[in-house]
């Protein structure tokens, strides 16, 4: 499996392209500049490094993603909670609520969430 990681910045440029997707690469080029201020050559550069990380495609000047916006934050926060709460997701929501309350609305989804899962 892919590790998928990005900065800050690829991660804003990877929102252009899953909000416009498929997207022509001339009008990404213009979006970024508009966006971050880049040039063709730094726009083509992020691409291209989205792509060898497997996150887009870039085929006949049409950037599309390899995958969602979803999955890639769905393997984000599998990593996280592996790396840092020994993959328990108990220890994580324990963490988490420490100090951030949760709503009745929340409790209401998780409660929900744990449901369907048990019916599966």
């Amino acid at each position: 499996m892919n590790i998928y990681q990005m900065g800050a910045i690829e991660a804003r440029f990877a929102d252009i392209v899953w909000q416009s997707e498929p997207i022509s690469s001339a009008v990404l080029c213009k979006t970024a500049e508009k966006e971050f201020g880049w040039k063709k050559s730094t726009t083509y550069t992020v691409l291209k490094r989205l792509c060898e990380k497997g996150i887009f495609k870039n085929e006949n000047g049409c950037v599309s993603s390899l995958i969602s916006k979803e999955e890639f934050y769905s393997h984000q926060s599998e990593r996280f909670v592996s790396e840092n709460f020994g993959g328990s997701l108990p220890a994580f929501i324990a963490a988490f609520t420490a100090k951030n309350n949760l709503t009745r609305e929340q409790i209401a989804e998780l409660r929900e969430m744990i449901d369907k899962f048990e019916e599966e």
